[in-house]
């Protein structure tokens, strides 16, 4: 876990004021030197957040914790019965507390930053690496948090996960603060707004990309989902808003938020950003983008297909409305590129075009089988899977946009963690007649073998599903796995 180098101390007793922490005895006096929620990162002097989990308390890794050094624990009062040996902040939501006494505790560093977050269910990572790439080449040193990585600067991290926890977020911002960041531009997860790891956080813009069917194994329904989106978009956590509005969510998000709105639409000319024109040829497109107060800019991209074009626009009116002059932003946009395992090409010479895509819900996989056959002269040879442990009701949905979509459909395996990869190919599959060429592969790498041997001249295969990831995780362990490695080795064995 990254933490400020400069020494930021405050009183125990001071923190216990900030959540309003009850039971509390024998701290006055301790000084507080960071805060951590994973028993594995606390270092002498730290606070251990001890949350409810899913699966376990928190608190049962607080003598780990206090073993490293921790000088007390904030928790509930479920997770106070199990600790002893330093002193006990107790409050009834733990969760909350986290994200405020966090931000307070490294004096709100995303307020000292210009703070961009972006939601959605698409297009959150290409967005944020649009614009940190925009940022950087036009002299704004900038952070970026993400689903892929972290980068302060020059320094790269591996992410965690989508959106840090609260103690991380803050610490990381901390960081940003302290090595003279302009901006910080991160991704946000409907994950982290529903178990408030942004409690105490505040944008200068939120952005909103799209909705479209995902994790309703944890939200229970669209609405729901949409609803978590929405609370990003109050006063709370930001002071401008701007939305794709060809999205219906979008559009109903624009009409209800309080923030003011900036609306972006790839066609309509009442939107404050849209194209004028997008003239798509073999390397990308050339473009025209009109812009808030008749702005025009006119440019090149290297990027395929409509929903990119989407998180391209969002990128640039983000970066406009933050101050970046649009003629820069002109001579910029041919150089950028979209996140690593977002339709990344790999290139060996062959004479077919083959990509990697992260995309992994059925809105995801149409969209990118139609940027496919927007490229392809021939056919569109696409390998899917579904992740297990996750969202079941999209399975048979992605199977069907694999189906529909690809000219030869290869069914296979993606994460299956603790299920059955069979078991999650049946789901995949209902109603779906598979027709030869198309397979059901459950082997990913023979999977990807056997797409790459069908491609001939003007062809497109893309491995769909995992994207950047480098492993594949099966029944709780995780192999080495990486498809743009594998669909590099395809290509050089292919028959």
């Amino acid at each position: 876990m990254l933490k400020p180098i400069n020494e930021t101390k405050k009183l125990l007793s001071h923190i216990a004021a900030v959540v309003a922490a009850t039971n509390v005895g024998g701290i006055e006096g301790i000084n507080v030197f960071g805060i951590s929620q994973s028993s594995r990162d606390v270092i002498p002097g730290d606070l251990f957040i001890a949350l409810p989990g899913e699966k376990y308390h928190g608190a049962k890794f607080a003598q780990e914790a206090i073993a490293n050094g921790a000088v007390g624990v904030l928790t509930d009062a479920a997770g106070a019965q199990l600790i002893s040996g330093v002193p006990v902040l107790t409050c009834e939501n733990p969760r909350r507390a986290a994200g405020v006494v966090s931000a307070w505790f490294y004096s709100e560093p995303m307020r000292d930053l210009y703070s961009v977050g972006v939601t959605g269910t698409n297009g959150k990572t290409t967005v944020t690496t649009l614009l940190h790439q925009i940022m950087q080449a036009t002299g704004r040193e900038s952070g970026l948090i993400g689903t892929v990585e972290t980068r302060i600067g020059s320094d790269v991290f591996t992410s965690k996960r989508t959106t840090p926890e609260s103690a991380e977020l803050q610490s990381i911002s901390a960081v940003m603060r302290e090595r003279h960041m302009r901006s910080l531009i991160m991704e946000v997860s409907s994950h982290s707004i529903a178990l408030e790891r942004i409690r105490g956080s505040h944008f200068a813009v939120v952005g909103f990309t799209n909705l479209s069917q995902d994790h309703l194994d944890f939200h229970n329904s669209m609405e729901e989902y949409f609803l978590t989106k929405a609370k990003l978009f109050t006063f709370e956590y930001a002071d401008l808003a701007v939305i794709n509005i060809d999205d219906p969510y979008g559009a109903r998000l624009a009409e209800m938020t309080e923030l003011p709105v900036v609306r972006l639409s790839r066609t309509s000319a009442l939107a404050s950003w849209h194209f004028a024109s997008i003239v798509r040829n073999y390397c990308g497109a050339s473009i025209a983008i009109r812009g808030s107060g008749g702005i025009l800019i006119e440019s090149t991209s290297v990027l395929h297909g409509g929903f990119n074009y989407d998180n391209l626009l969002m990128a640039i009116a983000i970066a406009t409305e933050s101050g970046v002059d649009p003629i820069e932003i002109a001579s910029i946009v041919p150089q950028l590129c979209g996140a690593t395992g977002r339709l990344e090409s790999v290139k060996l010479g062959q004479n077919f075009m083959a990509f990697v895509d992260y995309a992994h819900s059925p809105d995801a996989i149409v969209r990118v089988l139609e940027v496919a056959h927007e490229i392809a002269d021939g056919n569109v040879i696409a390998v899917l899977g579904c992740g297990g442990d996750r969202d079941a009701s999209k399975r048979s949905l992605m199977g069907q946009a694999l189906q529909e979509g690809a000219d030869i459909a290869i069914f296979t395996s993606d994460n299956p963690r603790s299920e059955n990869p069979e078991d999650i190919l049946v789901q995949m599959l209902i109603d779906i007649d598979v027709q030869a060429p198309s397979q059901v592969i459950s082997d990913r790498a023979v999977a990807i073998q056997v797409a790459v041997n069908y491609a001939k001249a003007g062809d497109v295969v893309l491995v769909l599903g995992k994207g950047h990831e480098t492993g594949q995780e099966i029944a709780g362990t995780i192999f080495e796995f990486d498809d743009r490695i594998e669909l590099a080795r395809a290509i050089e064995n292919k028959k």
